[in-house]
């Protein structure tokens, strides 16, 4: 490849516009290196901009801040006994990077301007095993005004949901305003945060909105090339070593030289259908994905033609939603302008009187686990009896009473009994007629399931019984706050399906960042991070942002990779 081609010459070329662009971009920027960031959607932030922006950083400096000890040793500790999947992405030399880097990045990025929030409770999901914390190792950005960005404002990707005007700690107090004081305190300061606003001007988020805003304002400050509407179309090659893309930008091809790499930061495939029934678990259902519009697995499949490892392929950020009996989306399930947004039951499913069966009416899973952990028990359960999608959530009148379900809280739209996609009977075997699940089953169940309330221990599948179940449960509900009974009429019930908020498996990357073949020889020039890679935790997620902490991480990693190889090699670090 000769330079006399070239359109443009920088020194990294970043793919993408997630939660490790704006990091990588920064460091090689302060070591005197050109950056540039090129976004094929005409928002900037990807998946992580439309997220709750939420990042796990085990030893972060705002714990230490807050007095709680967190080590290297005692997080890795947590790691090793949280990730059960044996794969080419999860060595141990990659949890160290992790672990190292992680708390310096946060410390680097908050010395360039982003404000930090480090929630009170917000424990790790496995927090019953070993070096797990009860409190929180995640953290989160501080509302922004996006009024800040001026002119970027517009370019900033933001969720069609309703704007978040809180942090996303505040959710699980606002989620219980019919049962705590303290959360119609929450409630209250929410309002006279909005009424601020009405009378201030100020357009003020939480959530990713927040993290990528504020990490926008940064690179903007800081002079970072950012190129949006521009797909890249393939990987340009040199005796072997990756120098650049050609990409469509403003209308034209381009050819762009990388002197120093690339680094993919450009999502997973939850929205490319032939990805996904090729490598995906089956059935799949792309009505639920939550996942962002460039989730479409294109730098995968480019790694992938250079010779790329990838594992975890058939994995995602699962979680569950809820269809109607024609596998479409639910009344309410829509944006304003009509764009699908699917309902995600992970605070719902969890609250007291509710429960999840298959269609033989037994329960399979700790319904207040993790949304990683309850998406892959319902696949398990499928393929072990053919009889586990749909699900169904069984719920009694006080819940529907007192908490929320889907874009309803405290009440039930009539159009969801009037469609069919929420099912109402005064007994559960008229309940389990409607929705075709075995009635004997799912009486035994519910019986069973109530002894478990009474007595505050689930025997089957100890719901409530780890810090973290309890940290999104009604503590006015005693002995357990996840334990409800299913006894009052009427009934209700919703099949469950799996969503996903993107993939989990991709690209397999070393410590460095750098891109692996089979063999674990690098493809120089080549860095990944984010969804684009298959995940540092393997099959596992190990608590709240334990995608955004390390794919911000890692392209922290990768700048400093390419930042200390002065030959261009590949090879050294």
């Amino acid at each position: 490849m000769t330079t006399e081609i070239w359109d443009k010459t920088v020194d990294l070329l970043i793919v993408g516009s997630g939660a490790g662009s704006f990091p990588a971009a920064l460091l090689a920027r302060d070591h005197g290196l050109e950056p540039l960031i090129v976004e094929k959607c005409d928002k900037i932030g990807g998946t992580t901009a439309i997220s709750g922006g939420v990042l796990w950083i085990p030893g972060n400096h705002l714990m230490a801040r807050a007095g709680i000890a967190d080590s290297h040793e005692r997080a890795r500790e947590y790691l090793d006994a949280a990730i059960w999947h044996d794969g080419p992405a999860t060595t141990p030399a990659r949890r160290e990077a992790f672990l190292r880097h992680g708390p310096e990045a946060i410390e680097y990025l908050e010395r360039k301007g982003m404000k930090l929030k480090r929630p009170k409770l917000w424990p790790d999901y496995h927090s019953d095993l070993p070096g797990a914390e009860q409190t929180s190792r995640s953290l989160l950005a501080e509302l922004f005004d996006l009024n800040e960005l001026g002119p970027w404002k517009t370019r900033l990707a933001l969720s069609k949901m309703p704007p978040v005007r809180f942090t996303m700690d505040e959710l699980s107090s606002l989620i219980l305003v019919k049962r705590l004081w303290s959360s119609r305190l929450a409630a209250l300061r929410l309002a006279l945060r909005m009424l601020r606003m009405k009378f201030t001007g100020q357009d003020l988020r939480g959530g990713g909105a927040a993290w990528q805003g504020r990490m926008l304002q940064i690179a903007v400050r800081e002079n970072i090339p950012i190129w949006t509407e521009t797909p890249v179309i393939r990987l340009l090659t040199d005796q072997g070593r990756v120098i650049g893309a050609e990409a469509t930008h403003q209308g034209r091809t381009m050819r762009i030289h990388a002197r120093r790499g690339v680094l993919l930061n450009s999502g997973g495939f939850a929205r490319n259908a032939a990805m996904r029934a090729q490598y995906g678990r089956q059935p799949v259902y792309p009505q639920t994905t939550n996942a962002g519009p460039g989730d479409t697995g294109e730098m995968i499949e480019a790694g992938i033609s250079l010779g790329a490892a990838v594992d975890c392929m058939d994995e995602a950020l699962w979680g569950v939603s809820s269809l109607t009996p024609g596998e479409q989306l639910p009344p309410g399930a829509t944006a304003a302008d009509g764009t699908p947004l699917p309902f995600g039951h992970h605070f719902d499913i969890s609250l007291p009187h509710a429960i999840m069966v298959d269609q033989n009416g037994m329960r399979f899973t700790n319904e207040a686990a993790s949304y990683m952990e309850v998406g892959q028990n319902l696949y398990r359960r499928h393929a072990e009896t053919g009889k586990g999608i749909p699900a169904w959530a069984i719920i009694e009148s006080r819940h529907r009473e007192r908490y929320p379900w889907g874009s309803a809280a405290g009440k039930t739209p009539k159009n969801w009994l009037s469609s069919g996609y929420m099912k109402k009977a005064a007994t559960l075997d008229a309940l389990a007629r409607e929705c075709g699940i075995d009635p004997i089953g799912l009486r035994a169940t519910v019986n069973r399931f109530n002894g478990f309330c009474r007595d505050g221990i689930d025997a089957d599948f100890a719901r409530g019984a780890k810090a973290f179940d309890n940290s999104h449960g009604d503590p006015t509900v005693t002995p357990n706050p996840n334990l409800g009974a299913i006894e009052n009429p009427p009934f209700y019930a919703v099949a469950i399906y799996p969503g996903d908020v993107s993939t989990w498996g991709g690209l397999v990357t070393d410590e460095h960042a750098r891109v692996l073949q089979p063999g674990g020889t690098p493809i120089k020039g080549l860095y990944a991070t984010g969804t684009a890679t298959a995940s540092l935790c393997g099959r596992t997620y190990p608590g709240a942002g334990a995608s955004i902490g390390p794919a911000l991480t890692f392209g922290y990693i990768a700048a400093l990779h390419i930042v200390a190889d002065q030959e261009l090699s590949g090879e050294s670090g």
